[in-house]
């Protein structure tokens, strides 16, 4: 469906276009509709953008610049008024927003862990020396080559799909996706291994869904806060505080993820090096009231630690 802004009196939504972005679009459509009485899915319409991300498939995300690669355009439309709501994978979204935007709401979050795929060992640890896992997160590749030294890790680009093909024609022995992006497009049964979360850390917010509004668009935000989920809203806030702290305009490979028991929240997080040399590991509790307060500490724990040099390595 192209941005049509003829559609007067429907909630638009924006997305990216492929299979599992618009999977999380309908999920937030038909929770919008469940939420809301008189509101019906044809009152509700999925727009699907192109952003250049998805557009440029043969260089790695941190080569183009790693930020707002997939959500920049739909954040213009946003801005531009075509769109009333964004959806987007958490882990995809800046730690800074544009001005005049602001997340309204947190879905309650998927499963966090990454899974192994191959058809060639059934874990990571069973690849043999030399075998090749592709992947497109430098986090995946630093904490493979952590634990797995004699591992290769290739650049390894696409969507699920566009992955699982590449993977099928041999292109690689083995590749890491989410498994909260398998379970959402109904293909957990793919998944060769679910990696423990001690054995690799999540992505920042990884199995998050968020939506995105103007900050003035009141009526939108209201309509959306039935959707929230509070547990994930938090946990995602002190993640997301940790990475601002880290990351800036580096390409660190930063891992991290956040518990709530009652009003106790926990933070771990990692930064490694992209060789898996060297990695840095803290974890803090704090409170539930003051999420990027946890992220923040966090966050400054692992730059002590790292010494001032370690970013620059990225």
């Amino acid at each position: 469906m192209t941005n049509d802004t003829s559609s007067a009196g429907k909630i638009r939504i924006g997305t990216r276009g492929s299979p599992l972005a618009l999977a999380q679009a309908h999920q937030v459509r038909d929770q919008l509709v469940a939420a809301h009485d008189g509101l019906s899915h044809d009152d509700v319409e999925v727009i699907s953008l192109s952003t250049k991300g998805d557009r440029i498939q043969n260089q790695a995300l941190t080569e183009l610049g790693g930020k707002g690669l997939f959500t920049a355009e739909i954040e213009q439309g946003l801005l531009d008024g075509s769109l009333d709501l964004a959806v987007h994978s958490m882990k995809d979204v800046p730690t800074q927003l544009p001005d005049g935007l602001a997340m309204a709401a947190y879905l309650k979050r998927e499963a966090v862990e990454d899974v192994f795929l191959s058809d060639k060992a059934s874990s990571l640890a069973d690849l043999p020396e030399g075998a090749v896992v592709g992947t497109a997160s430098l986090r995946r590749q630093a904490q493979i080559l952590h634990h797995w030294p004699h591992l290769k890790v290739t650049t390894f680009r696409g969507n699920v799909q566009t992955r699982l093909k590449k993977l099928r024609e041999g292109e690689v022995d083995a590749t890491m996706l989410a498994l909260a992006g398998l379970n959402r497009l109904g293909l957990s049964e793919l998944a060769t291994q679910v990696v423990p979360i001690e054995t690799m850390l999540p992505a920042i917010a990884q199995g998050a869904i968020g939506v995105e509004t103007r900050s003035e668009d009141a009526a939108t935000q209201a309509l959306l806060a039935p959707l929230n989920e509070t547990s994930t809203e938090i946990c995602v806030q002190a993640e997301r505080a940790c990475l601002a702290r880290l990351d800036g305009s580096c390409r660190t490979p930063i891992a991290g993820l956040a518990s709530l028991d009652g009003d106790t929240l926990s933070l771990t997080a990692q930064i490694l090096l992209p060789d898996g040399t060297e990695m840095h590991e803290e974890a803090q509790t704090g409170y539930a009231t003051a999420p990027e307060a946890l992220g923040e500490a966090v966050g400054d724990a692992l730059l002590s630690r790292a010494g001032p040099d370690f970013l620059k390595h990225g």
